[in-house]
């Protein structure tokens, strides 16, 4: 039976009359693999939006997904999916650049069970892993006996070794220990229709391989580019006799068009004890890789290239306008050094200046820029879209400066831009270029481009996928690098693999074309109608949407270092509850009935259910390499979807939490002693949508402002803009923790000599509203807020709750674009540190001399900066690092009936044991009421905010002359 994917499209005259049978097709399909197969198996409208993308231009519908727990369900999947005709896809990450993880047919998700490092054996430098393992959790299982596995990706947190098998991918390191093809041993692979082979050195693979190459041993000998990132085409010249032949090299890099990695053997290699890197600066892109070939000989671990146009900011980079990033090992830090300072000193008479970074953190600091340049290069300077399609190109690295000059020449011959960067010593360039894919003169631009870049890189000798594969974007230009002959025999060979042509159709053999399944095709060309501004996508959805492009940075399971994204991910493993899982359902929300998967717009459930476990941490923001923003996507998405409709009981409760503690207050004390008697607390918890589990927190019996206004009394202020200070009583620190607000007015007033005065009662940043998307109300409310704060504006604000001074930088001027009023508040919004540390640089802070732990704020991580909150805890003398991650809570999130399993993950991700492991005596910091609340009600511990800590270091005379004696009046 012919598979489903036999025609496309753009073949097709009239309307798609395979809808129905689509249909029919998949109701039959979807019941015989849940027969034959124990994993999961999904035909729902999320499943299959989640899967119609990888990290490509190019996006296919499936019919539906299937989650093999085993190596019998991969080959019992393939055999129903033969009996029915479909094709399969076997997918890994998700982070392919070409469109290969794409398919209309069966998506295999060989990452939720197939994880397993099955054995490792230090003795033979061996480990037998499952497909969906992910490169860092082999990495990890190999770094106590001092090994590790060679290629490594940018994408290394999160692409799997079955993917790095399809690809043939390759990483930083490939000048020191090859592609995976070079340090894959053995593969047991399951065909179409679920037969299994076993591929190692001698073995011949499936019957009619051995004759194809006999029949035609001249070409194979001849007819492939010698090159160190030659990953186009199938490597059939590793068939060859003088070769092994070898079928589990030449199975690498077929993207999974000729079968599925049930397991496979691969090589492991010595880790060196110790790392050094030489960063050599340039004077320009062409200089870089002319001096990369020269730096080879010293047997370097990388030689990573990038030039100016990729940093952003200033980074620690020594002077240049392009730089050689040269790594290298040794067994103790002096020999890694002396490498590394061997190798900038042969680099010193071409390079305009060099330095040589021997401390882990600065070289972690350095490599996250060229990490995360598969994102950053996503955005040119001005904003502007760029787009994969060329990432990758090869040619041998004594060609890499002149190909470089004339690629550029090629870019700004079709009014083009791109940024290269990559593995200049393997003459390998990634690049993102500002493709129009939007417009039909701007994909024919595109495909005349395509059509010439590859005619260029040839010219030089090289190879058009050097690490990505070729899948549907280069596919089709094959014949340019290869000539027909050698593709017909491509085909051949896919054919004895593949005789009914049902693993994944369209990529490499018998391509599809590169302009046709764009992803773009199925988009809005209007604007939509939106709450918010979207000041950086030029105030359109899609745009802001389109900012995901795959790259997958928030499907790692651990929060490294300070980072945030994504909590939710790693507490549910789930693709939907990632930043790119929910990014994905958007676009196909946007996408609407044309686009097949979701039908309902805003209305969409899918769309709300997987944002239902977004914390709103906004970590994406700060943490997406490309800044997608899902806090601010959910906050509209909520808008619209309950817009005129009947809400959750939680956002009439805590979505307008500032308007019920204002009504509360004046009865603080009796609702307290109600809410310890449990059935009342009970009920109230129920009919506001609470969490059972959650504790309800104590309201102040005297607010922030009330304190205040009670220590100035009643009289008028007579001192000029610079004798005061102003502390935002935020809702939280108003009404829950005015111990905070009474503790910072110490501070500011020890350490300005200003007078802390009231700005006034009844502000309201709105935060909880644009949490709950009632968009419309936070308006309201803002605009009350800057109406009460005329001609205030421009005044320096301290927001002691992080969330509150996010919602007032970012969320404020992009609600109110028009109003002129947000963006002076937003600017003058100020942390305590950063208060202090602009207009008190010369206070010395008590000496504390204590260990510190706890949690940076994610909203402060995201939106706001902790660097002057770093300094001025070291000013302090606390000591010690606080965790990443979230806490949990976040706001309404963890309080809400339904979020507590995944509230409770997210603080055992990173804060609670933060906490647990904290040395004796060490101070429990956590600016935020959410993270104090959290700590408290799970682990037992009494955190604070920074400026309790301080104030309670003063010494008793810190503080200046009673206030009261400048007031006119008196109290």
């Amino acid at each position: 039976m012919a598979p489903l994917e036999a025609t496309t499209d753009s073949d097709r005259d009239g309307p798609d009359r395979t809808a129905p049978d689509r249909t029919a097709l998949a109701g039959a399909l979807r019941s015989a693999l849940r027969s034959a197969v124990r994993g999961e198996v999904a035909f729902d409208a999320t499943a299959r939006a989640l899967t119609t993308m990888d990290a490509s231009n190019y996006r296919r519908v499936p019919l539906g997904v299937v989650a093999p727990r085993d190596a019998d369900d991969i080959a019992a999947a393939l055999a129903v999916c033969r009996a029915h005709g479909v094709p399969v896809v076997p997918r890994g990450g998700g982070t392919s650049i070409a469109g290969q993880a794409t398919g209309t047919g069966v998506v295999l998700d060989l990452t939720r069970h197939l994880r397993s490092v099955v054995e490792l054996d230090p003795g033979s430098r061996t480990a037998v892993v499952q497909p969906g393992v992910v490169l860092d959790e082999l990495r990890a299982a190999a770094a106590p006996h001092g090994l590790t596995f060679g290629p490594d990706p940018s994408t290394h947190s999160r692409c799997t070794i079955g993917g790095m098998i399809g690809n043939n991918s390759c990483g930083a390191h490939s000048v020191a220990w090859g592609t995976t093809a070079d340090n894959v041993h053995a593969l047991t692979v399951a065909r179409y229709g679920g037969d299994t082979l076993r591929l190692e050195p001698g073995a011949p693979g499936p019957a009619g391989v051995p004759e194809l190459v006999a029949a035609h041993l001249a070409l194979l000998r001849t007819g492939f580019p010698e090159l160190p990132r030659r990953i186009s085409g199938y490597a059939l010249d590793a068939l060859l006799p003088e070769r092994g032949p070898d079928p589990a090299r030449a199975f690498c890099g077929s993207e999974g068009t000729l079968g599925v990695v049930t397991e496979a053997v691969v090589r492991l290699v010595e880790a060196p004890a110790v790392r050094a890197l030489a960063v050599l600066g340039y004077a320009d892109e062409s200089a870089a890789a002319e001096a990369a070939p020269g730096l080879l000989p010293y047997h370097p671990l990388t030689v990573e290239g990038m030039a100016a146009d990729l940093v952003r900011e200033p980074a620690g980079l020594p002077r240049g306008a392009a730089w050689l990033f040269v790594e290298t090992g040794g067994a103790t830090p002096a020999e890694a050094r002396s490498h590394a300072e061997r190798i900038a000193r042969a680099a010193s008479p071409d390079a305009v200046d060099t330095a040589v970074v021997t401390d882990p953190a600065g070289q972690r600091a350095l490599w996250r820029i060229r990490e995360d340049a598969s994102g950053t290069a996503t955005r040119m300077p001005d904003g502007s879209e760029a787009w994969p399609g060329w990432e990758d190109c090869a040619v041998p690295p004594a060609r890499l400066g002149p190909y470089l000059r004339d690629f550029r020449a090629l870019l700004a011959g079709h009014g083009l831009r791109g940024t290269p960067y990559g593995h200049f010593g393997d003459g390998c360039i990634h690049v993102r270029i500002d493709f129009d894919l939007l417009s039909a003169d701007g994909v024919a631009r595109f495909r005349r481009f395509s059509e010439e870049q590859a005619a260029l890189v040839v010219a030089h000798g090289g190879s058009l996928s050097g690490e990505h594969g070729d899948g549907q974007a280069r596919a089709e230009l094959l014949p340019k690098m290869y000539g027909d002959e050698l593709v017909g025999l491509f085909a051949r060979f896919k054919d004895l693999w593949d005789p009914d042509g049902g693993m994944n159709p369209g990529i490499l053999a018998r391509p599809a074309r590169l302009d046709e399944n764009l992803r773009f095709d199925v988009l809005p060309r209007g604007p939509v109608d939106v709450a918010f501004g979207y000041p950086h996508d030029g105030g359109d959805f899609s745009a802001a949407v389109r900012r995901c492009v795959g790259v997958a940075k928030c499907r790692t399971t651990e929060a490294a270092g300070p980072a945030v994204m994504c909590p939710s991910f790693r507490a549910t493993g789930e693709e939907a509850h990632s930043t790119r899982g929910r990014a994905r359902l958007l676009h196909e929300m946007l996408a609407g009935p044309a686009g097949g998967v979701i039908t309902d717009g805003w209305r969409s459930t899918e769309v709300r259910d997987a944002l239902d476990l977004c914390l709103s941490c906004k970590g994406c923001r700060s943490d997406c390499p490309v800044g997608v923003d899902m806090a601010t996507y959910k906050a509209e998405f909520l808008y619209h979807h309950y817009r005129h409709r009947l809400r959750p009981a939680s956002h009439y409760a805590l979505g307008r939490l500032p308007q019920w503690l204002r009504l509360a207050a004046p009865f603080a004390g009796v609702l307290n002693a109600l809410a310890r008697v449990r059935p009342l607390a009970a009920l109230a918890k129920r009919l506001a949508g609470i969490a059972p589990e959650r504790g309800i927190p104590v309201l102040a019996r005297e607010t922030f402002t009330g304190w205040l206004g009670r220590r100035w009394g009643k009289g008028t202020f007579l001192f000029s803009s610079d004798q005061v200070a102003t502390v935002w009583p935020d809702t939280f620190t108003e009404h829950l923790s005015p111990e905070v607000g009474r503790a910072a007015v110490k501070v500011v007033e020890a350490a300005t000599g200003r007078r802390v005065i009231p700005p006034g009662r009844g502000l309201c940043c709105g935060l909880t509203y644009v949490s709950t998307g009632q968009l419309d109300r936070a308006r309201t409310v803002m605009r009350r807020t800057l109406d009460r704060l005329a001609g205030t504006h421009d005044s320096p604000v301290i927001v002691l709750e992080p969330s509150c001074a996010a919602t007032l930088r970012t969320d404020l001027p992009e609600l109110l674009p028009d109003d002129p009023r947000a963006a002076r508040l937003a600017a003058s919004v100020h942390t305590l540190a950063e208060y202090l540390e602009k207009y008190a640089p010369d206070w010395r802070p008590p000496q504390l001399d204590r260990p510190v732990t706890g949690q940076t704020h994610c909203h402060q991580h995201a939106v706001l900066g902790d660097g002057p909150d770093r300094r001025l805890r070291e000013r302090a003398g606390l000591t010690g690092e606080l965790t990443g991650g979230c806490c949990g809570l976040a706001g309404n999130f963890g309080f809400e009936r339904g979020h507590w399993d995944v509230s409770v993950a997210c603080a055992q991700d990173a804060l609670l044991p933060a906490v647990r492991e904290a040395p004796v005596g060490a101070e429990v910091l956590a600016d935020g009421f959410s993270c104090r609340t959290q700590l408290a009600q799970l682990g037992g511990v009494r955190a604070r905010h920074l400026a309790e800590v301080l104030a309670e270091g003063l010494p008793p005379g810190a503080l200046p002359p009673d206030p009261r004696s400048s007031i006119a009046g008196g109290a």
